[in-house]
This record gives structure tokens, C-alpha cells and sequence, in this order.
């Protein structure tokens, strides 16, 4: 047979038709593109700014006030207010409210002055080597155009270098600046929601497709009591992910937990709970098994990128941080990386597990009502 051209654009013609009738697809076509590169261009940042800093200010004179006023100024510092006592600047390092604390020590510009060499010390939360680097860098320089604002006349002589003082840096939680110690146990978090939330989505689409899940609506079955006998089974399989997951990073990468183990078990199973709930709703929007795992790669981006798990997340733009915070992994990315390797406890997290509660509500009942749609 010969080419046909009428043939040829009626097929066409019919695939221009059914993409239109994919709704879901062409919503993806369009609005990953434009996710990806607004995410991409504004959240990959691999000099972190806009750092949250404590002031423990023991003496208050004119270099101190200088330096705290170029640290303002600064793009790599943004002071959060002062703290009285190294508990509690600990505990804002801890909580992960405070990225640096800066501490100036009792008669500082009187042993400048005399000459002494005092040393203002900066208390650093190194569990993210990347947002450490860039800000002390910065340190010297600020601390030279300090010291030439407030020292002149008499006191020139104090300007040059090396400075009067010295400047020491106490890494806390990974001393070493290890990747793979801030890296590791945050991939928990994005390995469970990549799996859960496919897993979960495809396997309720599937019985669609094949016809079972007919045959279950047909039943006196609730929503509710469909939606938790659908996902407690994948909770075994996030236990079994979890404790491979604990045995490598522990063993191989050498990866502490200097935490609560009860924490960290409340925060998992309320991570793996919410990630099979977000699986259930996508497989109540979705029709086939394609679409399912469509919507299930659109949930990978964010919680790669606005979870904090590569890029420090108090130095992401305030918009960032406000989606940043409707997404489960960034609760269980803190949770994880506060009691792993700050020693927290259920106290320290507490807020977190509360944001995770609020997100499987909302979750748990949009996707019911989806499926009550559905039923109907």
C-alpha cells in the first residue's frame, strides 16, 4: 500500500484528540517544565545565605556593635536576636532555629584595647557542611571593616593585621565536615517517599484496571476502612526500608545516632503513614497506572529540593520555605537529622511530629472525599 496522507493525519489528528482527553498528562508536559526551572533556578544555591544567628553579647561596646551591625549587613548572616548562656544557644542549635551563634566574651574590647588577643568564638551547626563554609569565610572580612570604622586616631595602630583578636570556630554535630554524615540519613526520607507513595498509588490503580476494585465498591466497605486496609500493608515495607537503611548508615558510613530511638520511631511511622495516605489520593485522581506514576515522580522534585535535604534550608527565599513546609519530607529530613545527630529527643521534635499529624489530616481527607467521588 501506498503512503497515505489522509490516513496519515488522521492518526494524527486522533492522538492531538486523546492527548486533550489526558488531562493529567498534558498538566505535566506544561507544568513540570515550569516547576523544575523555577525550583532550579531559585532553590540551587551552593552558597548558602541568609544564615539564622544568635548574639551571646557579654560585653557591649563600639567594635562589638560594629561587627554585629556588618554581620546585619551581611547577605551571609541574618540575626535572629540575642541568647543568654551557652544552654540555650545550644538548644537553638540543636532545635535547628539558629545556624550559628556568636558568642563575645566578657571584657572583649578591654583585652582588645590592652592588647590581650581575646577570641570571639563562633558556635557553628556543622551538620550541613555547606552552610558553614561560605558565612565564616566572610567572618574575616567583616570583622576588618569593624575594626577600621571603630578604631581611629589614637587606636589606628590596633586596624592592621593580623586583627587584635582572634576569631574560633566551634563545629558542632559533624566536626569534621563529613557529606555523607548530613547526607545519609537525610536519604531516608527521600528514598521512603519515593517508594511508599509509587508503590501505595500504583498497586490501588492497578486493581482498577483490572477490574477487583469494583468488585470492593460493590461491598459495605467504608472509604476509611478501604483507605487503611490498602496502606498498612506497605507500612511493613517501610519498616523493612528502614531498618536496611539503619544497618548501612550505621555500619558502612559510620553514621551516628546519638539520639532518642523512641523519637525517631514515633517520626517514622508518622513519616510512612503520611507518604501511604499522599499514595492513596494519587491513586484516587489517577485512571491508569501511567498517570499514577506520573503524579507520583511530580511529588519526588519538592521533597528533593524544598525539603533541605541538598541545599540549607533556612537559606532558601522566604516562598521556598513557606512550600517547603507543606512537605513531609522536610519534617522527617529535621527529625531525622536533630536526633541522629544532635541528640535529640521527643521534646526537640515535638513540632514537627505535630506538622506531620496536620499534613496526614488534610491528606487522609481529601483523599476519603476523592474516593467517595469516586464510589459515586
Amino acid at each position: 500500500m501506498r503512503f497515505s496522507f489522509a490516513r496519515f493525519f488522521a492518526v494524527l489528528a486522533k492522538e492531538f484528540i486523546q492527548m486533550r482527553r489526558d488531562r493529567v498528562t498534558f498538566a505535566m508536559m506544561i507544568g513540570l517544565p515550569i516547576m523544575q526551572l523555577l525550583l532550579f533556578g531559585f532553590i540551587i544555591n551552593s552558597d548558602a545565605r541568609h544564615m539564622p544567628t544568635l548574639i551571646e553579647m557579654s560585653d557591649d561596646g563600639p567594635l562589638t556593635r560594629a561587627i554585629i551591625s556588618g554581620m546585619r549587613v551581611s547577605d551571609y548572616f541574618d540575626i535572629k536576636g540575642a541568647v543568654n548562656g551557652a544552654a540555650a544557644g545550644e538548644r537553638a542549635l540543636r532545635e535547628g532555629s539558629a545556624s550559628f551563634v556568636i558568642i563575645f566574651p566578657d571584657n572583649f574590647e578591654h583585652d582588645v584595647i590592652r592588647g590581650l588577643k581575646p577570641n570571639l568564638l563562633v558556635v557553628a551547626d556543622a551538620s550541613d557542611p555547606s552552610a558553614v563554609g561560605g558565612a565564616v569565610g566572610a567572618l574575616s572580612g567583616i570583622v576588618q571593616a569593624a575594626m577600621a570604622e571603630t578604631f581611629s586616631g589614637p587606636l589606628a595602630s590596633l586596624t592592621p593585621s593580623p586583627a587584635p583578636f582572634g576569631v574560633s570556630v566551634q563545629k558542632m554535630y559533624n566536626p569534621e565536615g563529613k557529606t555523607s554524615t548530613n547526607i545519609v540519613p537525610a536519604l531516608l526520607a527521600i528514598i521512603l517517599s519515593m517508594t511508599l507513595v509509587m508503590m501505595t498509588a500504583v498497586a490501588i490503580v492497578k486493581e482498577s484496571e483490572r477490574g477487583t476494585m469494583e468488585m470492593l465498591i460493590a461491598t459495605p466497605v467504608r472509604p476509611m476502612e478501604v483507605m487503611l486496609g490498602k496502606i498498612l500493608p506497605y507500612v511493613f515495607v517501610g519498616y523493612v526500608q528502614t531498618a536496611v537503611f539503619l544497618l548501612t548508615g550505621l555500619t558502612l558510613f559510620g553514621v551516628p545516632f546519638e539520639g532518642s530511638w523512641w523519637a525517631f520511631f514515633v517520626g517514622f511511622n508518622l513519616f510512612i503513614i503520611v507518604n501511604l495516605a499522599l499514595g492513596f489520593l494519587i491513586s484516587a485522581a489517577s485512571r491508569s497506572q501511567m498517570q499514577a506514576m506520573q503524579l507520583s515522580m511530580f511529588t519526588i522534585l519538592p521533597s528533593v529540593l524544598l525539603s533541605g535535604f541538598l541545599f540549607p534550608f533556612a537559606a532558601m527565599p522566604g516562598w521556598a520555605q513557606i512550600l517547603g513546609n507543606i512537605v513531609p519530607a522536610t519534617h522527617f529530613l529535621r527529625v531525622v537529622r536533630i536526633v541522629m545527630l544532635k541528640g535529640g529527643d521527643i521534646g526537640d521534635v515535638a513540632g514537627e511530629f505535630w506538622a506531620l499529624l496536620a499534613i496526614l489530616i488534610v491528606i487522609s481527607t481529601i483523599a476519603m472525599l476523592r474516593y467517595r467521588l469516586t464510589l459515586d
